[in-house]
C-alpha cells in the first residue's frame, strides 16, 4: 500500500499499515523540547496515555467485534483532541506534524489495532484515525485556529477506514478522505471518496462519490494524484452475479478543473463490456418469453426450430457463465417450470448475441 500524493492503493491488502518509526527524528525533537520556551504541560501527556491504555484493556476490546458503544468513542477520541489542540495552541516544533505523530505513535504502541495518523496542511492539522477492525467508530478529525486560539474545527465519521491525501488548491485548503470499507471476498470493497474544502471557519464535503453513485460504489482499486481520481469499480446488470469472473467493470478519471467545485469525470472505460451486452440480450430472451413477443424472439434466436422449443417458463439462475473463447460462445444457466435446469449457448453474430442452442441439462 502506498503514500498520500501520487500513490495507488490496491484495495486486496487487509493487515494494518505500520508507519515507519520516527527514529531519525526523534533525537532532533528531544534536543527542541529541551531548548523551546513553552513546552506541553508537564503530566498531561502521562495521564491520557494512561486513561487510553485503560480504556483500551477494558472497553476497546469489544469495539473488535463492533460492540464497543458511543461513550467509549467518544472518551477516546476526547483525549486524542485535548493532545493535538495542546500541542498546536503550544506552537512552534510542538506544533509540527512529526511531534504529534510521534506523540499518536504513544497511543497506537498502547494499542496495537489503532491507526492514528496525522496530515499537516498549511493552517489545518487533519487526523484520520480508526480503532480497531470494526467497520464503525472510525473518524476523521480537523484541527485549526478559531480566532487566536487552537481549536478542533469539525469532525467527519463513516464507515470503513479512513485514508487522507493532500488536493493542492491556490485558494483555500482542502484535502480528499477515501473510506476503504470491508472486503467482499472477490478483490474489492466498498468505497466513498469526499472532497473536503475550508471554507472560513467551516470545513465541509463540498464532492463525494456517495453522489455520484447514489446506489454505493464498490471498486476494485483507486489512485488519488495531484488534481486526479482514477477508479476501476463493479457494475450491476441484469445477470451480474457475485465472485464471476470476466464480468463488467467501469474504469473512471475524474479532474478537478480550474474553479470547478468538485470533480469532473473526464474519460470512462469499460473491461469486458462483452459480458453486460451479453446478458442484456439474455434479459430480453427471458423477457419475450414471458410475453409471447415472437417478434423479439425471432431477432435473437434465429432459428425457427429452437424457438418454438424454448419454454416460456425460462428464467434465469444465478450462475456464472462459461465462456468458451475458442468457439467465440458462452453457455448460460437458466431454469425453466418445477426448477429444471437448461443451458443457453449464445454466440455473437451480426454485432450482437444470438441464441444457438439450448437444452435441459437433465433428460
Amino acid at each position: 500500500m502506498t503514500g498520500s500524493n501520487g500513490r495507488r492503493i490496491g484495495l486486496l491488502y487487509h493487515g494494518r499499515v505500520k508507519r515507519p518509526r520516527l527514529r531519525a527524528i526523534a533525537g532532533g525533537l528531544a534536543l527542541a523540547l529541551a531548548l523551546a520556551p513553552a513546552p506541553v504541560p508537564a503530566g498531561s501527556v502521562p495521564d491520557r496515555l494512561d486513561r487510553f491504555k485503560e480504556l483500551a484493556a477494558s472497553r476497546l476490546s469489544a469495539a473488535q467485534v463492533g460492540e464497543a458503544d458511543a461513550d467509549t468513542f467518544r472518551e477516546i477520541y476526547t483525549l486524542l483532541d485535548e493532545e493535538i489542540v495542546e500541542s498546536l495552541a503550544s506552537g512552534g516544533v510542538f506544533a509540527s506534524p512529526e511531534f504529534l505523530q510521534e506523540r499518536l505513535d504513544g497511543f497506537n504502541d498502547a494499542w496495537g489495532a489503532a491507526f492514528l495518523e496525522i496530515l499537516r496542511l498549511h493552517r489545518l492539522v487533519v487526523g484520520a484515525f480508526q480503532l480497531g477492525d470494526a467497520v464503525a467508530g472510525n473518524t476523521v478529525r480537523v484541527y485549526g485556529r478559531l480566532g487566536d486560539e487552537a481549536a478542533l474545527l469539525t469532525t467527519f465519521e463513516r464507515e470503513g477506514r479512513p485514508r487522507v491525501f493532500t488536493v493542492p488548491s491556490a485558494g483555500p485548503e482542502q484535502f480528499m478522505v477515501a473510506w476503504e470499507g470491508p472486503s467482499t471476498g472477490r478483490g474489492t470493497r466498498p468505497l466513498r471518496l469526499d472532497l473536503v474544502r475550508q471554507q472560513g471557519d467551516n470545513v465541509r464535503v463540498v464532492w463525494s462519490t456517495a453522489d455520484v453513485f447514489p446506489d454505493g460504489l464498490v471498486a476494485r482499486s483507486y489512485a488519488v494524484r495531484p488534481g486526479e481520481i482514477r477508479v476501476r469499480y463493479e457494475l450491476r446488470y441484469p445477470g451480474w452475479t457475485p465472485g464471476c469472473e470476466g464480468q463488467t467493470e467501469q474504469e473512471d478519471v475524474y479532474r478537478l478543473a480550474s474553479g470547478a467545485a468538485g470533480f469532473v469525470r473526464v474519460s470512462r472505460r469499460d473491461l469486458e463490456p462483452w459480458h453486460r451486452d451479453l446478458r442484456l440480450s439474455v434479459a430480453r430472451l427471458f423477457a419475450a418469453l414471458a410475453a409471447g413477443d415472437r417478434a423479439a424472439l425471432a431477432s435473437l434466436v434465429p432459428n425457427a426450430a429452437l424457438r418454438d422449443r424454448l419454454p416460456s417458463s425460462l428464467a434465469p439462475e444465478p450462475a456464472c457463465d462459461a465462456r468458451d473463447e475458442r468457439a467465440g460462445a458462452v453457455s448460460v444457466a437458466a431454469v425453466a417450470a418445477a426448477q429444471r435446469p437448461w443451458t443457453l449457448r449464445w454466440q455473437r453474430e451480426g454485432g450482437g448475441w444470438r441464441l444457438t442452442d439450448a437444452m435441459p441439462v437433465l433428460p
